[in-house]
């Protein structure tokens, strides 16, 4: 997995690349946390994930709980139809708040 952060739209975006699994989730839970956890607005890229497993939703689901304390925005965009799919089944897709692009998310 690979990630960067970048600002749009005055957001900062955290772009994933490649698998979010049991060896990379921690990763991508600290790039996540810390951005939240800075109060910044965040939407999490996900149309370069390849594949996402229970560990990875985890630390989505555990980023979307902190925003909402933090009272920050939180949001996936462009996520791809294999990492859809996995939220479809947990029946997230509900729950997380999910954009087609960032300029769809700022518009939000």
């Amino acid at each position: 997995m690979e990630h960067e952060v970048r600002e749009e739209h005055g957001l900062s975006i955290a772009a994933f690349r490649g698998d979010i699994d049991f060896n990379t989730s921690p990763e991508a839970r600290r790039v996540l946390l810390e951005l939240v956890e800075n109060r910044q607005d965040l939407m999490v890229d996900m149309s370069s994930v390849d594949y996402i497993d229970s560990s990875g939703v985890a630390s989505l689901i555990e980023a979307f709980q902190s925003a909402k304390t933090t009272g920050s925005r939180f949001g996936l965009v462009a996520v791809s139809p294999p990492a859809l799919r996995v939220l479809q089944l947990a029946h997230l897709e509900k729950v997380l708040p999910i954009y087609d692009s960032v300029a769809a998310a700022a518009d939000a």
